[in-house]
């Protein structure tokens, strides 16, 4: 049996996570190819004008895999362990699914606040007539996998700064002189992690002489909140603004929010983000994607950006 996996989205919330899971069960997996124009452009085509670009992408990789495999999977993501909610576009997108494409749908909703994240994968291996111990087995080789590749990242993260924030009236020595700028890049994982939706702004931060740093990237330090923030029941919230507490406490040159058309949450996260950043005099540019975004006019504004900052 054959799993198809639109690479996007929802795929970004628990990267590799997923296709580990369902080879450990014995099963076939296709992941949709990187994002690409055709499956922006077929995405397009399918939505509503009011529906946010990063759903808009999500639907070209959805339409991709319609017929090249036995079923689709995707999870309705509705609270996490912390009983923060996801974007209440994600609830909604297993039953649009099925509108859309001829392929079989696999999923199951996993909401921490009725039932533990394991509890949902025995659901949803009874579904694929595996019995308990073989998905509590997938599972762990799973979760470890997905915990080796977070370490690993919180481990380049700490190596890219080998000295702590200086501060007031200290100088910089040598080194740090000749250190590359640092630019912590802001947004759902869904975006930083696709290039072609960010017009592959980490390149063009490294062709400009720049260091580009993902805030998934950014280990959560401290999850007190000492930051001017409200209380948010979104968890990309929560978890945007945790990791901040933590950037904040070294040389960065700037920061730029990269945010999707027509996404409702960032509109207001972009408020306290910018607030943080400006407090602190350090430059931050706000940049929104879509399908009609110029490549020529997002490099100006970066060139610009930098350009100041030098």
């Amino acid at each position: 049996m054959k799993i198809g996996i639109p690479q996007a989205l929802l795929y970004w919330k628990q990267p590799y996570f997923w296709e580990t899971f369902f080879e450990n069960l014995g099963f076939e997996v296709l992941l949709s190819p990187p994002t690409n124009k055709e499956i922006v452009e077929q995405g397009v085509k399918v939505s509503d004008p009011e529906t946010c670009f990063s759903n808009k992408v999500y639907w070209g990789h959805l339409l991709w895999l319609d017929g090249k495999c036995d079923y689709i999977f995707i999870p309705r993501l509705k609270v996490n362990k912390e009983r923060l909610e996801y974007c209440p576009k994600f609830f909604g997108v297993p039953d649009l699914a099925k509108i859309l494409v001829k392929n079989k749908i696999l999923t199951e909703t996993f909401n921490e606040r009725k039932e533990s994240f394991e509890r949902t994968l025995e659901k949803l291996g009874e579904k694929l007539n595996k019995n308990r111990e073989e998905v509590k087995k997938a599972a762990a080789i799973s979760f470890l996998k997905q915990k080796e590749i977070k370490e690993k990242e919180e481990e380049d993260f700490l190596k890219k700064f080998q000295s702590p924030k200086l501060s007031e009236g200290r100088e910089m020595n040598e080194v740090q002189r000749t250190e590359k700028q640092k630019f912590i890049l802001i947004s759902h994982p869904y975006n930083l992690e696709d290039g072609y939706v960010n017009l592959r702004m980490k390149e063009k931060l490294e062709k400009l002489g720049a260091e580009a740093i993902f805030i998934d990237e950014v280990p959560i330090q401290n999850k007190e909140n000492k930051l001017d923030w409200p209380k948010f029941h979104w968890e990309f919230g929560k978890e945007i603004m945790e990791k901040m507490s933590t950037i904040l406490n070294y040389n960065i040159a700037g920061a730029i929010e990269i945010s999707s058309f027509q996404c409702g949450c960032d509109a207001v996260l972009k408020e306290f983000v910018e607030k943080e950043f400006k407090s602190r005099k350090i430059p931050f540019l706000y940049l929104i994607v879509d399908e009609q975004t110029g490549e020529a006019g997002f490099q100006t504004r970066l060139e610009a950006f930098l350009d100041t900052i030098k």
